[in-house]
């Protein structure tokens, strides 16, 4: 049971939308990466989704495809959005090139030593390290938007390990199986300072094509409904 009392925050993990990136590079930290036409549309969407919503303070990963996702959502609510370098995309040795069989990356054996460990993950920044630094910033716009929401802009993994690190999950997982598409929407319900609920949603789905999507998963499988975390 809970004190009447405590009050009921809750602070939203989105990703950014769609990125115009034709040469399919896996850009990670890069800058100059700008959302495409249709993520722009995304953003707009979820604005109009979910701008009816008491959001009273909005962060945004300093990557440009983010804060052009914050943009119309804040714009909605009249929000200054702020920056915060937690939010930003995990650190990844393959940023900056292709990452597919074909072009010869996983050909090369200077590579290999890279892929070793899946479980830290050897080929970038280690997932409890990631988790640590976004969980730290989800606590600290708890605060901030204490009693009302908060919503903070980010990225697929850095998202992800967030809500496993909630829920006491694994961190190893296959990354075609993370429930977290496109301007998605995870959100950590807290009453008080007490994690209480993990739900996720697509406000954006409708606009991301069929053969783009990714196969979600959940604790129970394929779900978009509320999930308690663990005690």
């Amino acid at each position: 049971m809970t004190d009447g009392s405590e009050t009921g925050t809750t602070v939203h993990l989105l990703r950014h939308g769609e990125v115009h990136n034709p040469e399919g590079i896996l850009y990670g930290r890069a800058t100059g990466y700008h959302l495409s036409e249709r993520g722009r549309a995304m953003a707009e969407r979820v604005a109009e989704r979910v701008g009816d919503r008491d959001i009273t303070h909005i962060v945004s990963s300093p990557l440009e495809r983010a804060q052009e996702t914050a943009a119309p959502l804040a714009a909605v609510r009249g929000v200054q959005v702020g920056t915060d370098e937690r939010l930003i995309e995990s650190e990844n040795f393959f940023a900056g090139r292709p990452f597919t069989v074909r072009d010869g990356l996983l050909l090369n054996p200077g590579a290999w030593r890279r892929l070793w460990n899946p479980f830290r993950p050897s080929w970038g920044e280690p997932y409890a390290e990631v988790a640590q630094r976004m969980w730290a910033a989800v606590l600290d716009a708890r605060e901030e938007a204490e009693g009302h929401e908060a919503v903070l802009v980010s990225h697929q993994l850095p998202i992800w390990v967030t809500r496993l690190h909630a829920e006491r999950r694994r961190f190893l997982h296959d990354p075609r199986r993370r429930q977290c598409t496109l301007c998605s929407i995870t959100s950590f319900e807290f009453t008080g300072d007490r994690l209480t609920t993990v739900s996720y949603s697509e406000p954006a789905g409708d606009l991301i094509p069929v053969a783009d999507r990714r196969a979600t998963f959940s604790a129970g499988g394929a779900d978009d409904g509320p999930h308690e975390p663990l005690p």
